[in-house]
């Protein structure tokens, strides 16, 4: 810890960046939400999977490595953690931090997660070791580009980053943890920046992991009409991918250097339900909202918008429609982006906190897309859908829920320079 440390500091947001598949800025995202737009596709490629139900998913389709990416820093580099180096090159440009040399002083560290590691390095493992019993073509960098760390470690390496790093490993809320770690290692004194987010590669076998639990959409033939959170016709979620990070420092020092500063993080908590791997729980979600209120010392009623992780699984959306319900109310607009970005998993968390800032900012929030009948045995709730909200929202909540039961709860506040 600091020996300047004198207690809670605030935390804020200076810069931010993601790649995701509506586009990978700002101003294409925006227009993609605004017009409704979905990033799903249909795979025929997925069929070749025997037994496999879904043939859908959400790439970013615009991604290439860029030029000045040497072979020499990406050679242990897999899909995923080549998605978290570009967004995060764009948010330390947008923090006016990049090649800065708070990177390597030590003050700088890193927390980020991600589902896995990249898939097609385990499968070159899983073929050579397992089925053919040979090393020979076993590259010696597979396993550096597989292993649980090999985003936030990458990164470190990337950047030139000299303090801690912390890797997030937790599913759907590898991003939203990673941010929310971040923010109290900087308000308790142990780093002046951190990195934060989450990042996802798609691959096959994430769908199929969802596909054998039947929880996967099926509606092949009409690839945008899908997944629709909260809405009665919904069957299952969409797989996609993604990154997102978002820059974060002590307020003092982002006014000293004179930083932009996008918003500030005011709430923060994660909860395990204890009770069902894989069955969501309203009870804890209902909690880690309720401890995201206490941290941020706000009453229910502050929150002016809630960014849901709703899934479009009939099991998720409807426990997560009553913990919001009984956590804030039924009178706070809510919405998922999911509808139109399908579930970007250790992403996920990290892209939904960055667009609702950008969101917060400009005082409208998307609809709900493909949401056009509402689950009666969901919760009542202000649900936005059909079109965009236009809303001033001083504090916004994003939530985020995971297998194992892990729930991640954040609120962000909207800078106006106090």
């Amino acid at each position: 810890m600091s020996a300047h440390f004198a207690g809670p500091r605030r935390v804020v947001v200076t810069g931010m960046a993601g790649l995701c598949p509506l586009g990978s800025d700002w101003k294409s995202v925006s227009a993609a939400l605004r017009e409704g737009r979905s990033g799903v596709e249909r795979l025929p490629e997925l069929a070749e999977v025997t037994g496999m139900r879904t043939q859908l998913a959400a790439r970013v389709r615009d991604f290439a490595v860029p030029a000045h990416y040497d072979r020499k820093r990406t050679r242990s580099m897999g899909r995923v953690a080549l998605l978290a180096a570009r967004a995060t090159e764009l948010a330390l440009l947008d923090a006016g931090l990049l090649g800065d040399a708070a990177l390597g002083d030590g003050s700088t560290g890193i927390s980020y997660g991600s589902t896995t590691g990249s898939p097609p390095a385990v499968e070159s493992w899983a073929r050579k070791f397992m089925l053919e019993r040979t090393l020979s073509g076993i590259r010696p960098n597979d396993y550096v580009q597989h292993m649980s760390h090999t985003v936030a470690a990458n990164l470190a390496q990337f950047f030139g980053v000299r303090g801690r790093v912390q890797a997030t490993c937790t599913a759907c809320t590898s991003g939203s943890q990673g941010i929310g770690y971040a923010a109290e290692t900087i308000r308790y004194g142990m780093q002046e920046v951190m990195i934060a987010g989450g990042a996802e590669e798609f691959h096959p076998i994430d769908a199929a992991v969802f596909d054998v639990l039947y929880a996967t959409s099926a509606r092949n033939d009409e690839p945008t009409r899908t997944p629709r959170p909260f809405d009665r016709e919904r069957d299952g979620l969409v797989v996609g991918e993604g990154a997102a990070t978002l820059v974060l420092e002590s307020e003092e020092r982002a006014r000293t250097r004179g930083a932009r500063i996008h918003a500030e993080i005011v709430g923060f908590a994660t909860n395990c339900d204890g009770k069902h791997i894989t069955n969501p729980d309203a009870e804890g979600m209902q909690r880690v909202m309720e401890l995201a209120l206490r941290d941020a010392d706000l009453p229910a009623s502050a929150i002016g918008y809630v960014n849901a992780h709703a899934t479009a699984t009939e099991a998720g959306d409807i426990a997560e429609s009553f913990a919001t319900a009984a956590a804030l109310g039924g009178r706070t607009p809510i919405s998922s982006l999911k509808g139109a970005l399908a579930h970007t998993l250790g992403a996920c968390g990290a892209l939904e906190a960055w667009l609702m800032i950008e969101m917060q900012r400009e005082g409208w929030f998307a609809p709900t897309l493909n949401l056009e009948r509402i689950d009666p045995r969901c919760a009542e709730l202000d649900y936005i859908a059909g079109a965009p909200r236009v809303l001033a929202c001083e504090y916004a909540m994003t939530n985020n829920f995971a297998f194992g039961g892990v729930n991640t709860s954040l609120i962000f506040q909207r800078w106006d320079g106090a």
